[in-house]
């Protein structure tokens, strides 16, 4: 049986992730390993040294129950997952990678105007989300042959409130300011990128631009990485 293992920093993401995970992969067994001192750390201190042991060890944890890929779900610790990424022999997979190419093809379409707009209720994660963004924007430039899609911009925001809104209990604030920032992004860019799963409640539905969040496409990652026939899938049966 196929097997993979899911890294959460918030525990009340384990049932939508597990939901997921088994429609996109029927059949596949989930593993999840929560820490939230992990988002706490990171939010106080960045990715250092220690939070970089940290999800190494935790990536090593799941990575022993013989799971065949890890999902980081959490866009917050992200840089640290792929320094865990190049020490184990199973595919480790940022949440919001995904998102972030898929942002970068958006703003380079025909007709765009290059224009990303990254919001996130956390510093700590816009940061690292961010710099993704901006990475898979260099990676895109590497490839295009310079006659095709405009220069892609980058800008990242804090939904200021939000995050403070959440913590005390107030979900429907947050979602309330989260929507007003996506509606004011949409209003100059050609996609809108949220960097944390939390965000996707407030997205409101009349804004006309794409908006991006992170579960979709971190899930679909993981079900191609499994898929019998990708590389490194597993070849044995574990059940």
């Amino acid at each position: 049986m196929i097997r993979v293992g899911l890294l959460h920093t918030v525990p009340a993401l384990v049932e939508p992730f597990d939901h997921d995970v088994r429609a996109a992969a029927p059949g596949v067994q989930t593993v999840h390993l929560v820490d939230a001192t992990l988002l706490a750390d990171a939010v106080a201190n960045g990715v250092d040294r220690d939070l970089r042991d940290r999800v190494g060890r935790a990536v090593d944890a799941l990575v022993a129950t013989g799971v065949d890929a890890v999902l980081a779900t959490c866009s917050s610790i992200g840089e640290a997952v792929d320094a865990a990424a190049a020490q184990v022999r199973v595919p480790v997979l940022r949440v919001d990678e995904p998102m972030a190419h898929r942002a970068v093809e958006l703003a380079r379409a025909e007709g765009a105007s290059g224009r990303i707009v990254v919001l996130a209720t956390l510093t700590a994660t816009l940061g690292p989300t961010g710099r993704l963004v901006e990475r898979a924007v260099r990676a895109g430039a590497d490839r295009a042959d310079g006659s095709d899609g405009a220069p892609v911009s980058v800008e990242a925001v804090v939904v200021a409130g939000a995050a403070d809104a959440r913590a005390a209990g107030d979900a429907s604030r947050s979602d309330a300011l989260v929507g007003e920032a996506v509606r004011d992004a949409a209003g100059r860019a050609d996609v809108v990128v949220l960097a944390q799963a939390s965000m996707a409640a407030g997205v409101p539905d009349d804004v006309t631009v794409p908006v991006l969040t992170s579960p979709a496409g971190g899930v679909a990652a993981l079900a191609e990485a499994v898929r019998p026939s990708a590389p490194g899938a597993a070849s044995r049966d574990r059940a």
